[in-house]
């Protein structure tokens, strides 16, 4: 994504019209239409302010084809990496992918289990339209990494085929919910989050026609 698409999604997730916008930043509504467009862009000052009032990152803003809210700090990149890889395979061998469950191991929880060599992951949940849950990943049957996560649909035009094709496009550096955006026909889905492998925490939605229809809020790391 390039500036003027970073903007009009960011607009649209919040169900602001470019009148509405362009009184935030007290510019017109046809300054807000050229940067939307591309025709021009904004200084360094309505930057700031727009990173501010949406809370992404400058750097998300201006950089093209960027989805990353947060750079990514470790104390271990080698192990980070493989984590990472792994939490993207099993993530998209999962529900996201429509995975079959597995046996659960709480009563009425949804379970759904990947291995890769001496790495397992587990994904269990309870309930639907309000649910919470927890993924989890052992290495050679120990604890290294666990997330929690809790969330609820709130609009008869919540379409879990929609965020489970948000999901597959979990991004690599940050394989904890689905990309910074993600948007089909008239769905968006938006990830705002901070941190990074060792801690972090954050939010998904899903708009139909700029209506919110999904929540959901997650925090997590690495166990030690």
């Amino acid at each position: 994504m390039i500036f003027s698409e970073k903007l009009l999604v960011l607009r649209k997730s919040k169900g602001l019209t470019q009148e509405e916008l362009a009184e935030q930043f007290h510019v017109s509504r046809q300054a807000i239409a050229k940067w939307e467009s591309g025709q021009s862009y904004p200084d360094i000052s309505n930057i700031i302010a727009i990173s501010e009032f949406f809370r992404v990152t400058v750097d998300h803003l201006v950089k093209d084809n960027d989805s990353c809210h947060t750079a990514l700090v470790s104390e271990n990149p080698c192990d980070n990496l493989e984590l990472q890889d792994f939490l993207v395979r099993a993530k998209c061998k999962t529900y996201a992918a429509k995975g079959t469950e597995v046996s659960p191991t709480r009563p009425e929880s949804h379970d759904l289990r990947y291995e890769d060599g001496d790495l397992l992951y587990l994904d269990t949940y309870l309930g639907g339209e309000c649910f919470s849950g927890q993924e989890a990943v052992w290495n050679k049957g120990k604890p290294i990494y666990g997330m929690n996560y809790c969330g609820r649909t709130t609009s008869p035009h919540f379409n879990a085929d929609f965020l489970k094709a948000a999901l597959l496009a979990v991004p690599k550096e940050q394989p904890f919910r689905g990309p910074a955006f993600y948007q089909e026909n008239d769905s968006l889905y938006s990830c705002k989050l901070c941190g990074d492998m060792e801690w972090f925490q954050g939010h998904e939605e899903i708009f139909y026609k700029n209506i919110p229809v999904y929540e959901c809020y997650f925090h997590g790391g690495k166990i030690k």
